[in-house]
């Protein structure tokens, strides 16, 4: 084994070889998704070699070849006393050297958002281009399995980071010889039998036993759940209303989620935001921040491209502020595209061009011009904004990965369809504070993508500039009036002096502005959603009939938290808990153990090993590797590798022993044989209450029923289904209903059910809340 140092001192790579000491063998320890570790002992005066320090390279090669292991010393070596010799006292330095990562490890993760239904290599790749993108190349990182929603974390290093991307779609990480490699969980595999070296099974997990589990319940993260349409009546005073419930939103801040901000008062464009496509060289920064001196004359080629995508969930704000344009300008400013910023891809945006000599901004939905037409004055500076509201929180569901008879299976995943409701606003700041938003557009889409690309411009021929650009997620709140004469506008939310209509506290509370009070007789109706913690259960119905064989009871029940990938939803809980099911319900259990060679291949974590014991082959993975160097000649280096199985230790997934104590658990489970969402039907999505009398709700549910099915009104949520009498109002068998009134504050829970039996239901109930007064 060859083992060189570089101090970085002048005198380059230095061989030490010679100085090891047999007192403290040079070991290196890997371990799957994390920073490999290098330690050992030198005894540098009798080499007459300087003593490593701090930062220092260390590259370790075998005899054959193979480099074992580069990196740095991470920390002072330890000066250890070994005695007396002709010159006084005599030291040896045992030093440890981290991984080539060290060096990532030691800046900080930016923040940024969510990366949304792309590959692990993907999100590895612009991870580490976000971090430091000249450091290493990674023409070794291999795109695999995509994962579901990953989102880096700032409070933790590169590495860990790097760890939780490979951990999510099943593969294995690794960074040597100034290279960073990616690729699937036992793409190598290595054939060893009981002669070439010793093994040892432990059939159960020591630390916490984990036998064998069929029935299997896990919580997630807080989920949205009922989607509520609450209505009150204005009466030209009252200016606050409280919700029956606190509305459902992100759980990084009370209030609202940037998912990306930018002042553009730097002295380039952050590489660690956009994307910047400029052949001609029309994108800058000023004192007025972005500067936008036009394009070479074709849509998509000069652009400024967020590098994160955006969940179309919930709402969400899109906002370009001090923005100023004019000469003969034409392109899309804040545009949303499902695909590559082009103008056909775009969902919306603003389209900029030239009418009669002027500059005009139009909105832009599904690629078409919609709504009116603005002439943006010269010299007028504005504030352009796009708001979009889904009843669906979470569009992209998560994906679970284990190893399921020696091949990655797939759980969950997958997109959620909706509707979208849109409002285009604009501001002009040169009037007064509380001077009302021009809406140039106040519609909805019937489907609307998942996931988009944002681009804050797309030149074509852009002049002008623009101040700062943001996307706010600001919960699942949407308000809509409908006025004494039957027409119906949407309520702008946000902070006074943006020229909007109202507010909503993160209790409920919406606040009404000076100026904009609901009149007397206008229906002021608020749609959010509420809020549990999500959870499933399952199980594995046949495993559980094999378990009561010879009358013993046949549940053997687990119960946990998914930690990672996040579960935020009972879909993800549904997914996870099929996951953990496929290697779960196996009588081997939580499997584990190790295997100890001599000069065998070289081994890393995320390998498999086909071992041969007593005629039978195993394929276990690598968790861990440590080899020792014998310190002999030839060379004999002892490989120590353990291994388990996903009940063991998780790799797919990470779950916690503890399930959460406000889960509400199932009392059934479902059968692992569906698919997710198998058991459930849709939910009422566009549920609404078309008018509101003293005497009746008039509800359009807006879908039809399913065949030999309806839709089932309660007072209260749960206990749908038949023969439970409590609560149950109506039962309607078409798609339009009527609720009789019978007090001014009503609470309905609606759910649709179909002709089979028993009849399966929706996930989540659609409610009716409403404050109005009744006909006497």
């Amino acid at each position: 084994m060859k083992v060189t140092i570089d101090n970085l001192d002048g005198a380059g790579a230095v061989d030490c070889s010679a100085a090891l000491c047999t007192t403290g063998p040079l070991k290196i320890a890997r371990t799957l998704n994390a920073p490999s570790i290098c330690s050992g002992m030198l005894d540098v005066s009798d080499a007459g070699l300087a003593v490593p320090v701090r930062r220092g390279r260390a590259v370790v090669t075998a005899a054959n070849g193979t480099v074992l292991f580069t990196g740095y010393i991470a920390t002072d070596p330890e000066a250890v006393y070994a005695g007396t010799g002709v010159k006084g006292s005599v030291y040896r330095y045992a030093f440890s050297a981290v991984s080539d990562e060290w060096l990532l490890d030691k800046q900080s993760v930016p923040l940024s958002g969510a990366g949304l239904a792309q590959s692990g290599g993907q999100l590895l790749t612009t991870l580490t281009n976000r971090v430091d993108a000249g450091l290493f190349t990674t023409t070794g990182v291999r795109n695999g399995l995509p994962v579901g929603v990953y989102e880096p974390l700032q409070t933790e290093s590169w590495s860990a980071n790097a760890g939780g991307v490979a951990s999510a779609t099943y593969a294995a990480y690794r960074v040597l010889n100034g290279s960073i490699g990616l690729q699937p969980a036992g793409t190598v595999t290595h054939a060893l039998s009981d002669g070439d070296g010793s093994l040892q099974v432990a059939t159960l997990k020591t630390t916490a036993v984990k036998e064998l589990a069929n029935d299997v319940t896990v919580s997630g993260e807080i989920e949205p759940t009922a989607y509520v349409t609450e209505t009150f009546a204005g009466d030209g005073t009252t200016t606050v209303f409280q919700l029956s419930e606190d509305p459902f939103r992100p759980k990084k801040a009370a209030n609202s989620v940037q998912f990306l901000t930018d002042n553009f008062n730097e002295a380039v464009l952050d590489t660690q935001i956009w994307q910047v496509a400029d052949p001609g060289s029309h994108l800058g920064l000023g004192a007025s921040g972005l500067t936008m001196t036009g394009g070479n004359g074709f849509d998509g080629q000069t652009t400024l491209t967020a590098i994160d995508q955006v969940e179309m969930g919930g709402s969400l704000v899109i906002e370009a502020g001090n923005l100023q344009l004019g000469g003969a300008s034409a392109g899309v400013v804040c545009g949303l595209y499902k695909g590559a910023a082009q103008s056909a891809n775009c969902f919306v945006g603003y389209n900029v061009r030239q009418s009669g000599g002027n500059t005009v901004a139009v909105p832009f939905v599904n690629g078409a011009e919609a709504g009116t037409v603005f002439t943006m004055l010269q010299g007028h500076t504005y504030t352009l904004r796009i708001r979009l509201h889904c009843v669906e929180m979470q569009r992209v569901l998560q994906n679970y990965y284990a190893m399921v008879d020696g091949v990655v299976a797939s759980f969950g995943g997958g997109l959620v369809s909706a509707p979208m409701s849109v409002v285009f606003e604009l501001q002009d700041l040169g009037a007064a504070s509380n001077t009302p938003a021009t809406v140039l557009y106040d519609g909805s889409v019937v489907t609307s993508p998942a996931n988009c690309t944002f681009a804050a411009v797309n030149s074509v021929q852009l002049i002008g500039s623009m101040g700062y650009c943001r996307i706010t997620q600001t919960g699942s709140g949407w308000v809509v009036s409908t006025l004494p004469s039957g027409v119906k506008m949407t309520r702008l939310i946000g902070v006074a002096g943006e020229g909007v209509d109202c507010k909503i506290s993160a209790a409920g509370k919406v606040t009404f502005f000076a100026g904009r009070v609901p009149v007397a007789g206008e229906l002021v109706t608020v749609t959010y959603r509420g809020r549990l913690r999500a959870v499933a259960r399952l199980a594995d119905e046949a495993s559980v009939a094999q378990e009561a064989a010879g009358g013993m009871p046949g549940t053997a029940q687990w119960l946990g938290k998914v930690v990672k990938p996040a579960a935020r939803s009972s879909m993800d809980c549904e997914g996870a808990a099929m996951a953990v099911l496929s290697f779960s319900a196996s009588r081997a259990a939580a499997v584990s153990g190790s295997y100890v060679a001599v000069n065998s291949q070289d081994v890393w974590p995320g390998d498999v090993l086909a071992i041969t014991s007593a005629g039978q082959t195993m394929s276990v993975m690598v968790r861990k590797v440590e080899i020792v160097d014998g310190m002999g000649r030839p060379e004999m280096l002892t490989y120590r590798m353990a291994f388990a199985n996903d009940w063991a230790e998780g790799l797919g997934l990470t779950l916690s022993e503890a399930i959460a104590v406000d889960a509400l658990l199932p009392q059934k489970a479902l059968s692992s044989t569906l698919p997710v969402g198998g058991s459930v039907l849709a939910n009422l999505q566009e549920l609404q209450v078309v008018s509101a009398t003293g005497t009746a709700l008039q509800v359009d549910s807006g879908t039809a029923p399913p065949t030999g099915g309806g839709f089932e009104v309660r007072r209260r949520d749960g206990d749908f289904g038949p023969g439970v009498d409590q609560d149950l109002v109506l039962r309607s068998p078409v798609r339009s209903f009527s609720i009789p009134r019978e007090g001014q504050v009503e609470h309905y829970y609606v759910r649709m059910f179909d002709g089979s039996t028993p009849p399966l239901y929706s996930r989540f109930s659609s409610a009716v809340f409403t404050n109005l007064p009744v006909s006497e």
